[in-house]
């Protein structure tokens, strides 16, 4: 009888199962495939992590966003007189004068709100503004006294959300109450800025133009030396808590019950204190810290670019965690795949190409599972929840496809190995790259340990030498 031709799917069938360099390249574009749903999952964390954001947007609508304080500033109109087609005409103009001392001591009271799963950082803040504008002087002006207006002076206040004020604003200048009122008059020429507020937590920013907030005219006796101020604020705000240093000399001083605060903007404080209590922090700023003067005209200044402050800090961010974790999915897919590539040829065994792909729909599976999972339990929770359930999960199938208990047994040591490296790198910030580098360098040597009696040219698998 003649012997079967063999079809060109046998004949490739067959070259897969003898030659090594096939069986390597179809492991490379196995991992290469594997990325696809990789890449799939890394676009649905973004996704979960939007809904946060949005959860964060909704409840700080409701609640008030995060509060940046601007002033007091002290704004005196004056009129300049000049001749045009031989008419003398009239145009007004505002002086802005700012403290020569700013104090504020305050007290931070967050709270937390939900949102469906999410949970939103808010706060309660009363402060305690207090200091003093030095003698009102518009020398540097060149302005004729006889046409300041000094009935219409105006003390203003800068607030980005007024749905957060929650009480009345009393301002008392030289012993004399005023009542703040809503608004900040365009007339003023008053420019607080476009400000950097952080957007609900993403890492961007968002402009905020800083042009709300409150003011009440005041009486101002231009002999005096010294105007003292004093004003107490009651107002909620979102996550983020920060001042502009427009005092010559400005010192805040803060404290709160929250234990995890983030130090931003333009200046550290000079001094802090961390516990599980909460925390203190105190700043003091010059006015040659900041890039706008003390006193100047109409639109020519805007307080800008020096703001500075506290974010309520959640140190558990699952979606930021989730991220880097998914980062790892193409180390853990090779370092799967080479060990049984290498559990092949020192073995003797056959593992098909299926067997390979459903492992790695395993491994895929387990970020979508850790996603899920942390948006209830937490990071660390989920992490070793998910990490139990695959590797269990493969260990089993590494002895239904191996017919080996050893070998079997072995792959569990390699899967809760490469899951508990993986989870320490996540929590090392500053030294997993370190770690990792050493890592890796640890596990090419054990590969390149394996590998040196592999005679590459001659390997057989066990069925072939059984025939032989």
């Amino acid at each position: 009888m003649k012997k079967q031709e063999e079809s060109i799917f046998d004949k490739i069938n067959n070259g897969i199962k003898t030659s090594v360099s096939i069986k390597l390249l179809s492991i490379g574009l196995l991992i290469a495939i594997l990325l696809i749903p990789n890449s799939m999952i890394k676009t649905l964390i973004t996704e979960r992590q939007a809904s946060q954001f949005e959860a964060v947007r909704e409840v700080s609508e409701k609640w008030a966003e995060p509060l940046e304080l601007v002033g007091p500033v002290l704004t005196i109109p004056f009129e300049r007189q000049y001749m045009a087609n031989d008419t003398q005409l009239t145009s007004k103009h505002y002086a802005h004068f700012l403290p020569a001392t700013l104090n504020i001591e305050g007290d931070l009271n967050p709270q937390i709100r939900k949102r469906g799963i999410y949970e939103v950082v808010v706060y309660n803040t009363e402060l305690a503004l207090k200091g003093n504008f030095s003698q009102i002087d518009f020398k540097d002006f060149n302005v004729d006294p006889k046409l300041i207006l000094w009935d219409e002076a105006m003390i203003s206040i800068g607030i980005p959300d007024m749905s957060g004020i929650q009480s009345d604003m009393q301002f008392e200048m030289n012993e004399i109450v005023y009542r703040m009122q809503p608004g900040i008059p365009a007339s003023l020429k008053l420019d607080l800025g476009q400000t950097k507020l952080d957007s609900y937590g993403s890492g961007g920013h968002r402009s905020l133009a800083q042009q709300t907030g409150v003011n009440t005219k005041v009486a101002i006796d231009p002999e005096i030396e010294s105007l003292s101020f004093g004003i107490d604020l009651d107002i909620n705000g979102t996550k983020t808590l920060s001042f502009n240093p427009v005092g010559k000399a400005t010192s805040i001083k803060l404290k709160s019950t929250w234990q995890h605060p983030s130090f931003d903007g333009q200046f550290l404080p000079d001094s802090h204190e961390i516990t599980d209590n909460g925390f203190t922090a105190e700043w003091s700023v010059f006015d040659l810290n900041r890039n706008y003067p003390q006193q100047w005209v109409d639109d020519t200044h805007a307080i800008s670019n020096s703001d500075f402050g506290i974010t309520l800090f959640q140190p558990v961010d699952n979606y930021q965690q989730n991220t880097r974790s998914a980062k790892y999915a193409v180390l853990i897919l090779f370092l799967t795949f080479i060990t049984f590539f290498f559990i092949e040829v020192l073995n003797k065994k056959r593992i098909h190409p299926i067997q390979y792909v459903l492992v790695g729909l395993a491994l895929t599976v387990f970020y979508t599972l850790l996603l899920s999972l942390s948006e209830h339990l937490g990071f660390t929770n989920a992490y070793w929840i998910a990490a139990t359930i695959i590797i269990a999960m493969l260990s089993l199938y590494s002895n239904s496809i191996l017919k080996s208990k050893r070998l079997a047994a072995l792959m569990l040591v390699f899967f809760s190995l490469i899951y508990s490296f993986i989870f320490i790198i996540l929590r090392m910030e500053d030294f997993s790259l370190l770690v990792g580098s050493f890592g890796l360098l640890l596990v090419l040597g054990l590969a390149m340990y394996m590998s040196r009696k592999v005679d590459w040219y001659h390997i057989k698998t066990k069925e072939e030498l059984t025939h032989a």
